[in-house]
């Protein structure tokens, strides 16, 4: 028995459920999965599936058996990653999936420098707002900007993400100033939709955490529109600097309570824990990392934001 194939064979039929899908992305035959769980199971002598004519579920202690050698697995994987990556030069094509402000706004002033550096390697970009699930859709990574909840995926941090209220000079002027959050509730609210409870603004700042309920004349899944509906003095927003940057700079747009902000949220770079993680994709990330670093570009000079 080969324990080690047999442990990732496990862990290929816990994910899916299936041994037929297990022995399809090995591109082996269904027999040869469930004969390899079998040797497994007799060398543990201990059950770790539980399998029904429609489905496999793993047993109590599979469950735990196969969470521990998720992590084992995949911290060898990268000790032999790390080996074999000294002569290996990042080529061919990388798929990525990034949320559509954020690729159009940042990445891709970015991806002529890493041309430059990796002119061997293809980049594929995909650009949606919606949830990406990394496995299932078989992206190689994806920008995620959110708090992350725990998962088997591999997250690794590449920038804050400040968010601040801001609108333009005239709005204010018009409507004035809030000077507290509750007094957001009475203002125009431009509202990004991608949100668990758009039109409940979660604050923090000196006094707490307040939830302030708000409504407007336009909500939109997308920040660049947003961004634009405060420009022309629609109402106040809350968007992320990276969008938002440039016009705090210029004074076209004036951030509001600059001392309370929403829930802190980050930038990662999102990656299956067990596929292979070739050395394409960790000179991409390693390349996102090094240029956003701790304190990103569209915050520099910004003092309102630093």
């Amino acid at each position: 028995m080969d324990k080690l194939k047999s442990m990732q064979l496990l862990l290929d039929v816990v994910e899916t459920r299936s041994f037929t899908a297990a022995a399809d992305k090995n591109h082996l035959s269904r027999a040869y999965v469930s004969k390899s769980i079998q040797q497994l199971e007799a060398y543990l002598q201990t059950r770790l599936l539980t399998r029904t004519t429609r489905t496999v579920t793993p047993t109590e202690i599979g469950k735990h058996y196969s969470q521990r050698i998720d992590g084992l697995l995949s911290e060898l994987q990268s000790i032999e990653d790390m080996a074999r990556q000294q002569n290996e030069q990042p080529s061919g094509r990388i798929n990525i999936s990034a949320p559509t402000s954020f690729g159009i706004l940042q990445l891709t002033q970015l991806l002529p420098v890493y041309y430059e550096r990796y002119p061997q390697v293809q980049v594929s970009i995909n650009l949606a707002d919606r949830f990406i699930d990394v496995v299932a859709e078989g992206y190689d990574l994806v920008i995620r900007i959110a708090k992350l909840e725990d998962s088997s995926l591999i997250a690794r941090k590449l920038a804050p993400c400040q968010r601040v209220f801001c609108a333009s000079p005239d709005y204010l002027q018009q409507h004035g100033t809030p000077q507290t959050p509750g007094q957001l509730s009475k203002h125009a609210a431009l509202i990004y939709t991608n949100e668990h409870n758009p039109e409940a603004w979660i604050i923090e700042g000196p006094d707490g955490q307040q939830t302030i309920k708000v409504n407007g004349p336009m909500c939109s899944d997308n920040g660049d529109l947003l961004r634009s509906a405060a420009l022309s003095g629609m109402g106040i927003t809350l968007l992320p600097t990276f969008i938002v940057g440039d016009d705090l700079r210029s004074g076209q747009l004036q951030q509001i309570l600059p001392e309370y902000c929403p829930p802190d949220i980050a930038i990662f770079a999102v990656y299956p824990s067990r596929r292979y993680l070739s050395a394409t994709v960790r000179s991409f990330v390693d390349f996102l990392s090094e240029y956003f670093g701790p304190v990103p570009p569209w915050d520099l000079g910004n003092s309102k934001t630093t």
